[in-house]
């Protein structure tokens, strides 16, 4: 049997977290300064898996000039282009000339410190066509529901049930692993969807779905309130990677911009001016930022290349690619697209 593949679907707009992902796809929005399917990228390795499948929609040029052939992350990445969108089974259908053996699927916009080895192995021990991973949450109402009997095999799905509806409280957590018969079921060149039409389909055919529950750490990254919680959890140390970078000011800052006070928290990029007075706590600075003398950043991530000018204080905010941000300005739970400025004394 061929070696088991990875299948990232890459392909969303990311329309919840505009205007960041307007000129920058989803799939490779920075958190804690690297491309966010890097940590994804990771996590396949982690299990073995060394060729990955990239299905992209969405300003694909703009993912494949970061990623190219994956040689620089030691792996072998393929893409699988949809001239329209087909959905999340449409798209692992799309990809079926590269599907030869299992295929670990995640979806484009979530972060996990799942064992993937492990669920691999139950995958494999229960033969089944499919393994959907489940997370618990505290409130299931606003999700399909996943319901299984002892052995872990699935029995039913429910789409966001009312409050005496709920029979459990554990969701799907978008990561499958699929065995190639799935393509089987799956019709060519339109949309469908695992979550509505596959998975049920299985089921009432009687074929082995499994399900897999991991408590694990588990976030969407799909709006601009999850976005900020996944950076504070990474400088909380609640989502570990070998990837993240480290906290603090790093050595290649020069003595001279020290001026300012950096908390052991953040986290700052390469090239990042700091100047007299300046303070930046619970947050991430891309690379070549400048952050003038007596500016404030709290609890905000802000993108490489942006100037935060004298005396400005940000707070609770997101800021895109090269912003300005003018002196004395104040910005409170905003959210700034690329390239955006923002005057003098503004208060938004």
């Amino acid at each position: 049997m061929a070696a088991m593949k990875g299948l990232i679907l890459a392909g969303g707009k990311g329309t919840r977290l505009r205007p960041l992902t307007l000129n920058t796809p989803k799939p490779i929005v920075p958190v804690a300064n690297r491309p966010f399917l890097l940590y994804q990228i990771d996590l396949l390795k982690s299990a073995g898996l060394d060729e990955i499948i990239l299905s992209l929609s969405y300003q694909p040029r703009k993912i494949e000039d970061l990623l190219k052939d994956g040689a620089d992350y030691d792996v072998l990445i393929r893409y699988a282009l949809e001239s329209s969108p087909l959905g999340t089974a449409g798209a692992f259908r799309n990809a079926e000339e590269w599907i030869d053996s299992p295929t670990v699927v995640f979806n484009g916009d979530v972060l996990t410190g799942l064992d993937l080895k492990d669920v691999i192995r139950a995958h494999e021990a229960k033969q089944a066509i499919a393994t959907i991973v489940l997370t618990p949450v505290e409130d299931p109402s606003a999700y399909g529901l996943v319901e299984f009997d002892e052995d872990g095999r699935i029995r039913r799905f429910l789409e966001k049930p009312g409050r005496d509806e709920i029979t459990t409280n554990n969701i799907n957590a978008g990561t499958y692993v699929l065995s190639p018969e799935v393509l089987e079921h799956i019709p060519a060149d339109r949309p469908f969807s695992f979550e509505r039409e596959l998975f049920p389909s299985l089921l009432q055919q009687g074929l082995p779905v499994y399900a897999y529950v991991s408590d694990c750490y588990w976030i969407d990254i799909g709006s601009p309130a999850k976005y900020l919680e996944v950076h504070r959890d990474i400088m909380d140390g609640r989502f570990t990677s070998s990837g993240i970078p480290a906290s603090g000011i790093p050595a290649s800052i020069a003595d001279a911009d020290r001026g300012g006070k950096v908390d052991a928290r953040s986290i700052i990029s390469d090239g990042v001016t700091i100047g007299s007075g300046a303070r930046i706590e619970s947050s991430v600075v891309g690379a070549n930022c400048r952050i003038e003398a007596d500016a404030h950043v709290a609890n905000s991530v802000i993108w490489s290349g942006n100037t935060i000018d004298e005396g400005a204080r940000v707070r609770g905010s997101i800021l895109g690619r090269g912003c300005y941000v003018g002196r004395h300005a104040v910005l409170e739970d905003t959210v700034l697209g690329g390239k955006s400025s923002i005057t003098d004394f503004s208060s938004l």
